[in-house]
């Protein structure tokens, strides 16, 4: 699968989508590049209408013998070419758009986000594309539900030259509410608002790499400890933690100098030699830090933090050759963890195995099962995204040994490969999916398929007919590759694809 195979920075908004999954499609002359800012504001990209070329009919009134069509028949030719025409959606006329359903874009044509389907909407386009993203935790409290929101995250790049790969830690401040009025709200709300309307400030700190990063992740108990560890493995098969504490007090403490030291790794993980990988994940339980690191020749490697040092096992864990795609620690255990490979396996490892060898192995797909995401809620269930486009969730309950069993609920809405999935931290219920075909998908696994509302919602629209009742939402971004809740404010999240980060939340979650 490629992972890594980015395209040029494409400059350009989110799809317009709502809850039924549509989108607008408009033309666009040109779309502004704003390196390393966050646009708070919507554009409004206003098109030129959409023509398609009628049949061109000469009509000869020379009075020449071969000219005899009669005018009834030229009228009727004349209306069948135009009828291209009137099929176009007219200027500002809304039109169903399922990005790999439709009909591909026209070169001047952009998808719009429409506002009011977003409760918040912003917009981070980066120097270089950055293949991972991960929400750091804050003190700032959970459940936050007001705006202006604040939320630091960090990236890495795919630089084109490998001297020019950074790690890029941010403060996304000041962010406003996107959600529009209706035209029917009396005026004087406008002074209850004027409190949202603030310009987005980014502040950011870097951490120079000399390698692309496949994939970065955050300590998730760096608020409760203090030590904001952070772990990236690049393409040169070394895996680098940093503690990034020194970069998080620097956003909140006017004059700081950040430590020439806290710049550099704290430690290296050599032990995979020369093979790079993209598995990666701390463990949610271990407050001294627990790593875990597969790379693509099958190997796992278990980096244990002491306080003062970090130890790697020499001794690898290995069920085959397949590449490990992602990797998941239990929420509830602190020795099991779950891997995804390119055999088309979930599997299911315990550390205290002397053998190295894993405890239950699952045939989840006949393609590569690329990313999985253990369910902070209801410690028994797992998702899987495959290389085909399908995913699926896991009842573990159900997994035994010398069995196969079936997922809980599965499907193939995608027809591109899943990049990314992540259960909701807040909502056992929910779980976001993205894929290569560009867009990130949320889905409410409790919507019964006989909901009356669907039923309704389908019979009105044909296009809706063989859409499953359970996709909420589908958010529109160009070559999407990981996509992150925020767990302490509910419903919003962050996603990275070639044209940079979106910060965003729907009204829908």
């Amino acid at each position: 699968m490629s992972k890594r195979a980015a395209e040029d920075v494409v400059d350009g908004n989110s799809a317009k989508r709502d809850p039924n999954a549509t989108t607008e499609a408009h033309m666009a002359e040109e779309v502004d590049d704003y390196r390393s800012k966050v646009e708070g504001d919507m554009e409004d990209l206003s098109g030129d209408d959409y023509e398609s070329e009628g049949e061109i009919i000469e009509i000869d009134t020379s009075g020449e013998e071969d000219n005899d069509q009669p005018m009834e028949e030229v009228q009727e030719a004349l209306q069948k070419a135009n009828e291209g025409d009137t099929q176009e959606p007219a200027k500002g006329e809304k039109e169903l758009y399922l990005p790999h359903r439709s009909r591909p874009l026209g070169p001047d044509e952009v998808l719009e986000p429409d506002p009011s389907v977003y409760e918040m909407l912003h917009n981070v386009n980066m120097p270089w594309p950055c293949l991972t993203v991960d929400v750091m935790p804050d003190s700032l409290g959970s459940e936050r539900r007001g705006y202006p929101a604040t939320m630091y995250v960090t990236t890495a790049t795919q630089a084109e030259r490998n001297k020019d790969n950074e790690m890029i830690v941010m403060k996304l401040s000041s962010l406003a509410k996107t959600l529009v009025k209706d035209d029917d709200e009396d005026d004087d709300d406008d002074d209850d608002d004027d409190e949202d309307e603030h310009d987005p400030i980014l502040e950011s700190e870097t951490v120079s790499l000399s390698h692309t990063t496949n994939r970065l992740r955050v300590f998730p108990l760096a608020q409760k400890t203090g030590k904001y560890y952070t772990a990236t493995m690049s393409e040169s098969a070394e895996v680098l933690i940093f503690d990034l504490s020194a970069q998080m007090k620097a956003f909140d403490t006017p004059g700081y100098v950040i430590p020439k030291q806290n710049k550099r790794p704290l430690h290296i993980v050599k032990n995979h030699g020369n093979v790079e990988g993209y598995g990666l994940d701390w463990s949610p339980l271990v407050d001294s830090g627990a790593l875990l690191s597969g790379d693509m020749s099958g190997r796992i490697y278990l980096t244990n933090g002491t306080g003062s040092k970090w130890v790697t096992d020499k001794t690898a864990y290995q069920a085959s050759n397949a590449s490990i795609e992602d990797i998941q620690w239990s929420r509830s255990e602190t020795t099991v963890f779950a891997t995804a490979g390119t055999d088309g396996y979930v599997r299911i490892w315990d550390t205290r195995s002397k053998k190295h060898k894993p405890a239950l192995n699952v045939v989840a797909s006949k393609t590569d099962v690329n990313v999985i995401s253990w369910c902070d809620k209801l410690d028994y269930l797992l998702a899987s995204g495959h290389d085909d486009g399908t995913w699926g969730v896991w009842d573990l309950r159900n997994f035994q040994p010398g069995s196969q069993p079936s997922p809980v609920v599965s499907y193939d809405f995608h027809k591109s490969a899943v990049t990314s999935i992540a259960f909701n931290p807040l909502d056992e219920s929910i779980v976001a999916v993205s894929s290569e075909d560009n867009t990130v998908t949320l889905w409410d696994l409790a919507v019964e398929a006989d909901d009356e509302e669907i039923k309704q919602q389908k019979e009105e629209s044909k296009e809706l007919s063989d859409i499953p009742p359970q996709l909420l939402f589908v958010h529109w971004q160009k070559d999407v590759k990981d996509v992150r809740w925020h767990k302490q404010i509910p419903g919003a999240l962050v996603s990275t694809g070639t044209d940079g980060l979106n910060v965003w939340k729907t009204i829908s979650v």
